[in-house]
């Protein structure tokens, strides 16, 4: 079996458009969550979003590109971008056949979709774009991530809802892990925030309603409400051991252990007891051949409604153990940036990448309140300089789609 390194980081979040943006966001304990700037909300119960804040696509493209790219696969380049400038990679250095990409979106291009909508019904088929589909579908992140870096290798999108971007990098790592492929980006990507996807989470009750920034996204705290969307893209490179050797390349973290599972229950609520999540916790720390004693920080799902907090509080205790989830430093950095569906587990294992690289966990920001529901050590409000050795990262999806991965410190 191969051993898999982190080496390159990109991101494009609410709090940050750069991984040192993001990463300074979350050591200050900044919060990207505002007023929903992109549409006008006079009807909505639903007020505020973490947008991406003075976005202006012509900043990252040429004006007729920008008008071929939904603004999900935009932030999926811009972040892949990034990570390939930080991984110093250069493809015509390496077998760009054994260089893949799986990049997902929850939801894909649901601008795209709307706009195109209202252009069907309001002046017919004719004028319909012939992008529309090029431009709307959930695999164009990663087809156009594979183009312009030339990635040659394996290249697909996976749908797990709020647990994509976790699949993907677990999948990755597996490609890379059993000898399939040298190098992966992989992640996620979410540009959601639309009249339609703000209405549809909004009226299945999924959101919070409160318009008070610092309490609207509140993971763990007993008045949590909902949760509130985010967006952006959180991408990160992997790579064989050897082959990131060879080529000198910086090595953050190395990934040790994946694992999935499906709950077979609900189609937006976690199984009883938060049973599926504990299982693919427990198949990621096999995976990684540790005990979870050993794990000292997880990046929770934590979404800040109250199914998901206190399910996965009790998935943490089943899959850990009771003492070891006593101990174990467990925070959502979703009170930063809000929840960015398929591009969430990115992000958040650039979060638990940082965490090991720096030693400092991130704190679960706005939490006044607590809930017996939720007795683990949250690391309420802030942040702490520890050094760590290995960091999981949690991500649960609608649909019962459940994922884990695991970092260690190299």
């Amino acid at each position: 079996m191969n051993r898999v390194v982190v080496t390159g980081l990109g991101a494009i979040t609410p709090i940050g458009k750069n991984v040192n943006e993001f990463w300074k966001g979350i050591k200050e304990g900044a919060c990207g969550i505002d007023e929903i700037k992109s549409f006008d909300t006079t009807n909505f119960k639903v007020k505020l979003a973490g947008e991406i804040k003075d976005y202006n696509e012509e900043d990252y493209f040429e004006k007729k590109a920008a008008k071929r790219l939904d603004k999900y696969t935009q932030y999926a380049l811009i972040a892949s971008r990034e990570a390939m400038k930080d991984s110093n990679l250069n493809v015509e250095e390496i077998n760009a056949e054994r260089f893949g990409v799986i990049l997902s979106s929850g939801i894909g291009g649901l601008q795209t979709i709307e706009n195109n909508d209202h252009t069907v019904i309001e002046k017919g088929p004719d004028r319909v774009s012939p992008m529309f589909i090029p431009m709307s579908i959930c695999n164009m992140a990663a087809g156009n991530v594979a183009i312009e870096v030339g990635a040659k290798g394996e290249s697909f999108a996976i749908v797990t809802a709020c647990a994509s971007a976790t699949h993907s990098i677990g999948e990755a790592y597996r490609l890379i892990k059993h000898g399939y492929q040298d190098v992966m980006i992989a992640g996620g990507t979410e540009a959601s925030i639309t009249p339609l996807g703000i209405a549809g989470f909004m009226n299945m009750k999924a959101l919070s309603q409160s318009e008070d920034k610092l309490r609207a996204s509140i993971p763990f705290d007993k008045e949590r409400s909902g949760f509130v969307m985010g967006e952006g893209a959180g991408v990160i490179i992997i790579e064989e051991l050897e082959h990131a050797l060879k080529r000198n390349a910086k090595i953050y973290a190395e990934l040790v252990g994946y694992g999935a599972s499906s709950d077979a229950y609900h189609i937006t609520s976690p199984a009883p007891g938060g049973a599926g999540g504990a299982r693919a916790m427990k198949l990621a720390i096999e995976d990684a051949n540790i005990e979870g004693k050993d794990i000292d920080y997880i990046n929770a799902h934590g979404t800040s409604t109250h199914l998901n907090d206190s399910l996965e509080t009790s998935a943490i205790k089943l899959a850990l153990g009771e003492d070891a989830s006593k101990k174990v430093m467990v925070s959502s950095t979703k009170g930063h940036t809000g929840h960015l569906l398929g591009a969430a587990g990115g992000v958040e294992a650039i979060a638990c990448v940082k965490a090991l690289e720096e030693g400092f966990v991130p704190a679960t920001i706005g939490y006044k309140v607590p809930d017996e529901e939720c007795d683990l050590d949250i690391v309420p409000n802030e942040g702490r300089n520890i050094k760590i050795n290995y960091a999981m990262s949690n991500s649960l999806g609608f649909g019962g789609h459940n994922s884990s991965i695991i970092f260690k410190k190299y």
